[in-house]
């Protein structure tokens, strides 16, 4: 009878045992891999932004050649949108339906990601520090299966702006351009979180889609406003654009520059370094350009990284930077992951990322997660551009409430 009770024990926890193997691998995940997918703008109109997935890309290339992750290789499936919301929808079901990928990773957009966020959410599929800092996608409540990016937020960015303007000039008038998307709404609502009642009276809107030819018009409107403060709020090739065009105009205002279209060789080369002499803007990464970090460990070791792994690549595009930062706080979370890598549990541990000091992130700068908190991070510090680097200046800075 003792016999029976111990195989009868013994049946029931093999049983036990293999339900709960089986719970745990979420669709892509296997003994060898695990199989992730995201949709990057290979072409299309802001074909700058796909260099944070082609980082990716190398960066689970080092990875996969270390070991991978408790014995699994990352197979990223990275497939081409042309930062089309219909085409991310698309590309991200065949992602998830046919290619049977774990989650989604570091999709570019804010538009586009905002196109699947229902659909990746009503089926519990996590979609992880997407590419965008849209304040939008730390919504926990409405939708807990998303994520932002491992970067600041545009609503953080642009509080940061007007606080710095009205220290500088507290009765300045503000004129801001911005692509007509909730990636350019976010700054025009953290202006008014500073302002208040007072942004009617003190801002100058102008917008432009991002199928538009040129901004030059809507500088020109600006300009004429008298604003004595400008935020340009674009991608990179309208960033490039509004330089020159403002340059050309002789106009002269305070001028800040969204930081995703900071790089040295997407924007401020096309637009010439010379007309870019002065603008602001605010980083939360070291700059592979500034020799100040050369003797840096961390800088060390991303150089070693690029060189190895990306060496066709200009290293001065801080995209480069970013995906690998979004890389290594996603190997953090598999980790903590352990075995168990169901949907829920790799959730989970996204959104359990504590005090982590990234190697190629400003000191004192950290990524914190948590159920509540859905704002990787939310401090930056000012930078100018002087014409032949970013130099920046003062303190760290909460762009938070």
């Amino acid at each position: 009878m003792n016999r029976k009770f111990l195989s009868a024990a013994g049946l029931l926890s093999i049983l036990i045992g293999a339900a709960s193997a089986a719970a745990q691998n979420a669709p892509g995940v296997t003994d060898a891999e695990i199989k992730i997918g995201q949709t990057m703008p290979y072409t299309g109109p802001v074909t700058a932004f796909s260099t944070l997935g082609k980082g990716e890309i190398g960066y689970f290339k080092m990875i996969n050649e270390q070991g991978g992750i408790n014995g699994r290789k990352i197979n990223l499936i990275s497939l081409d949108d042309g930062y089309a919301p219909p085409k991310t929808v698309e590309q991200t079901r065949r992602l998830v339906e046919q290619e049977k990928v774990a989650f989604l990773f570091s999709s570019i957009g804010t538009a586009t990601n905002t196109a699947v966020q229902r659909y990746l959410n009503s089926n519990k599929i996590p979609q992880l520090y997407i590419g965008s800092g849209a304040s939008k996608f730390g919504d926990h409540k409405q939708f807990p299966w998303t994520i932002g990016g491992i970067q600041g937020t545009f609503r953080a960015e642009a509080r940061i702006y007007a606080r710095y303007i009205l220290k500088e000039k507290p009765n300045a008038r503000i004129a801001i351009l911005y692509q007509n998307d909730d990636y350019g709404r976010d700054y025009v609502l953290g202006l008014k979180d500073v302002l208040g009642d007072k942004y009617a009276a003190t801002v100058k809107e102008a917008t432009y889609e991002f199928t538009d030819a040129t901004i030059d018009s809507q500088v020109v409107s600006l300009q004429g406003s008298g604003a004595e403060a400008l935020i340009v709020a674009a991608t990179p090739k309208f960033a490039a654009q509004a330089i020159r065009k403002v340059y050309d105009i002789k106009w002269k205002p305070m001028f800040f520059l969204s930081n995703v279209a900071i790089w040295v060789s997407t924007v401020l080369e096309p637009a010439g370094v010379e007309k870019a002499v002065g603008i602001m803007s605010s980083v939360y990464v070291k700059d592979p350009s500034d020799p100040g970090w050369d003797d840096d460990p961390g800088m060390k070791e991303w150089k070693a990284w690029i060189t190895r792994y990306m060496p066709e690549v200009d290293p001065r595009d801080q995209n480069y930077v970013n995906s690998y930062n979004e890389g290594m706080v996603l190997v953090q979370a598999l980790k903590q992951a352990g075995n168990d890598l169901s949907r829920a549990n790799i959730m989970k541990q996204a959104l359990n990322i504590k005090d982590m000091q990234l190697p190629m992130m400003l000191p004192g700068i950290k990524v914190n997660t948590s159920p509540t908190d859905y704002f990787p991070i939310e401090d930056m510090q000012m930078m100018r551009w002087d014409g032949k680097q970013w130099r920046r200046f003062g303190d760290i800075l909460s762009g938070a409430l």
